[in-house]
């Protein structure tokens, strides 16, 4: 394959404006995804969690091949397996070092599940595919209506639990001792997070999760510090990354996950030389002063 044949197969924008109507309903739900999974990235990033989505998608990814090989809701059994690892999560791995080694136990086991339903599975190798790297088309309206429940339940809990849950992220052993309850706290982020990871697989896949639940905000905490401002630059940078991933994914044959990690990759890079170039201008201003 020449470079002129792999431009074409990366980007091909011949009969986009007939495409694009077709994919509506899974620019909804990049949206909603990319309300979700910058909410909820926040807080993934203050409490150190990054291994945890890792590992629930592959938890997730096994409940999808599974709903997958008997012809029910992919995701349901999405959402069924997400769930599961975030309950055994939040009750068993109180403790990031337990945490950290269940996962790894969880991990491979889940992995090796959604391996042995895909095997076994003998419809269209897309379906098998798009389990791992996320299907433009995927999103039927039935699967958006699910989406959306699922989202507006997300959201609504993380307002919810906003407060005590940022307190107990920042100190724990403050929040402990003036009577927050840090153990039901962990828990219930723990389904939310489950819920988060479930939906953003049906988009990006399982394998590319973590470019939606964490690059984003990553990115963010870089250049503020600002409460608000980070939840808001975060939130648009995943609605960013996972919207302009479909468009782009539309002008190509390729799965969508290479154009939303290759967006969200870039904007943390972008905030990287933000945050390095604002950092170089503070240290010669105090040596300025100091010199003076």
């Amino acid at each position: 394959m020449d470079i002129s044949e792999i431009w074409s197969t990366v980007f091909s924008f011949q009969d986009y404006a007939e495409i694009l109507p077709l994919v509506s309903n899974s620019l909804i739900a990049g949206a909603l995804l990319g309300l979700v999974g910058g909410m909820i990235g926040i807080f993934v990033m203050l409490r150190d969690m990054a291994f945890a989505v890792h590992g629930i998608a592959e938890l997730s990814f096994a409940g999808a091949a599974f709903a997958l090989l008997i012809g029910t809701n992919v995701v349901l059994g999405s959402l069924v397996g997400s769930v599961l690892a975030s309950l055994v999560l939040g009750l068993m791995g109180a403790a990031a070092k337990d945490r950290n080694s269940i996962i790894g136990v969880l991990m491979p086991f889940g992995l090796g599940l959604g391996i042995l339903f895909l095997a076994l599975y003998e419809g269209r190798s897309a379906n098998k595919f798009g389990l791992l790297t996320g299907q433009i088309v995927a999103v039927d309206t039935v699967q958006l209506g699910l989406l959306a429940v699922c989202s507006v339940v997300v959201v609504v809990a993380l307002i919810a639990m906003w407060r005590p849950l940022t307190f107990a992220s920042v100190d724990p052993a403050v929040a402990a001792a003036r009577g927050i309850p840090a153990g039901r706290l962990s828990v219930a982020f723990m389904v939310v997070l489950g819920l988060s990871v479930a939906l953003s697989i049906q988009v990006v896949g399982a394998l590319l999760v973590l470019a939606l639940l964490i690059t984003p905000a990553a990115a963010a905490i870089r250049v503020s510090s600002n409460p608000i401002l980070t939840v808001s630059l975060s939130v648009a940078f995943a609605m960013t990354s996972v919207v302009g991933g479909i468009l782009l994914a539309l002008a190509g044959s390729l799965p969508i996950s290479p154009y939303v990690t290759t967006i969200s990759f870039l904007i943390y890079l972008v905030c990287r030389l933000i945050a390095w170039r604002r950092d170089k201008v503070r240290h010669s201003e105090k040596m300025a002063v100091v010199a003076a």
